[in-house]
């Protein structure tokens, strides 16, 4: 069975793929869509992933799109790989509860830091009228409007609301962390895959200002034993082609 996975850099969604296939010893084709070239809005891509977002996987002509969905799939799919899923179903339902949280709560406000620092450098470096060219090719709405406000720039009540969701996110973490030595129990699984790709890799470095330091020294224990395990190695080891001055704070532009 062939797999392909059509990725960015190892970062925010593109890495909260690439770890699950690493760490079930999948053999896949990887494809790399540069996403600084808009190369996720290419009418050839638009083809495979009508949404123009990143990651996609390719299961022999199977498309399966939006990362949460792309992991469950994996271990539908792969059962006899290693799993990342617990076996019961308590243990599922708390994997699910931690990976609705990690997407409706968490990913959205850690991007719009990640959009204020980086992609907003890339917007505003484009010429005005190339700009609206390559923003109209943009399928979904909320993506353009993004894109936009990236470029014009985020309010600071935006981002002082984002930065409010973050502290909520990392203290409520930091809380479970505190009683189960894993986001759903005793077992890694998918959901700390989500929660450290999107917020928990390099916290210290992402939101100094938070006191990350004092206020989680749980889960950044925990994102070290994460990031130490051989197969988060592999995956981080992807290519990256982002440009070094933008590496310190990045993610998924789509």
């Amino acid at each position: 069975m062939a797999l392909k996975l059509y990725h960015a850099e190892p970062l925010a969604n593109s890495l909260k793929s690439l770890i699950p296939l690493k760490e079930k010893g999948l053999e896949f084709e990887s494809v790399y869509i540069d996403l600084h070239q808009f190369e996720q809005h290419e009418p050839w891509f638009l083809a495979i992933n009508p949404e123009g977002q990143v990651p996609v996987l390719d299961h022999d002509g199977v498309i399966v799109t939006h990362t949460t969905v792309i992991n469950e799939y994996l271990e539908d799919a792969f059962p006899d790989a290693p799993p990342l899923r617990p076996a019961d179903p308590a243990g599922k339902a708390r994997m699910r509860y931690w990976n609705k949280f990690s997407d409706e709560h968490v990913m959205n406000y850690v991007s719009i830091w990640g959009w204020h620092r980086m992609v907003g450098v890339i917007a505003r470096s484009i010429e005005g009228g190339k700009f609206e060219q390559l923003v109209q090719r943009i399928p979904l709405h909320e993506q353009r409007m993004k894109w936009r406000s990236a470029r014009s720039g985020f309010s600071e009540e935006e981002l002082d609301d984002a930065t409010r969701k973050i502290e909520t996110a990392v203290d409520k973490v930091e809380a479970q962390l505190r009683k189960t030595p894993w986001l759903a129990g005793d077992a890694y699984t998918l959901a700390d895959i989500n929660f450290f790709s999107y917020c928990g890799m390099r916290l210290a470095k992402m939101f100094p200002h938070i006191g990350t330091r004092k206020r989680c020294p749980k889960l950044l224990a925990w994102a070290e034993r994460i990031e130490a395990r051989p197969a988060v190695q592999a995956a981080l080891a992807m290519p990256d082609h982002t440009n070094p001055a933008l590496r310190t704070f990045s993610g998924d532009v789509h």
